[in-house]
């Protein structure tokens, strides 16, 4: 077969454009493919954690209908040990009292322990200062971990 032979006559070869457009459509092609691919995927995981869930939730709504039952029997109980009647409920009401303001104090010392998310602040701003200026070196704010 002669060097010539490689080429296919009468055909020319793409230009520089058409290459960059061709990679262009084929990668963004891959991206969609990969994006239905995790759609489909996530759809059936997304539908059984959602019934997963609707279960829990159910379960809760029974627990929490039922609690006042509890308490009243609770009092009652007290009233059968030999309290009054209004002492008896007094102490339940007291118990709810307690137990919320033990809940509203972790809470609150749970939230002011809170801090801003800092690392992540400073990568999106390197990303923005990156994405500005593309070309930039580390030492006029490019990007900590690609040295650009």
């Amino acid at each position: 077969m002669a060097a010539d032979d490689s080429i296919p006559t009468g055909s020319t070869q793409p230009s520089i454009g058409e290459l960059v457009q061709d990679a262009s459509t084929q990668i963004s092609a891959l991206v969609r493919a990969e994006i239905e691919l995790a759609k489909a995927e996530l759809g059936e995981t997304a539908k059984r954690g959602g019934i997963g869930a609707g279960l829990f939730v159910a379960a809760a709504v029974v627990l929490l209908l039922s609690l006042p039952f509890g308490f009243v029997a609770l009092a009652e109980g007290l009233v059968a040990v030999g309290l009054w009647r209004w002492l008896s409920y007094l102490i339940v009401v007291a118990f709810f009292w307690l137990l919320a303001a033990l809940l509203g104090l972790l809470g609150y010392r749970s939230v002011r322990r809170l801090r801003k998310p800092g690392r992540t602040l400073e990568t999106v701003k390197d990303t923005a200062r990156w994405a500005r200026h593309p070309t930039a070196s580390k030492a006029t704010g490019g990007s900590p971990d690609t040295g650009v």
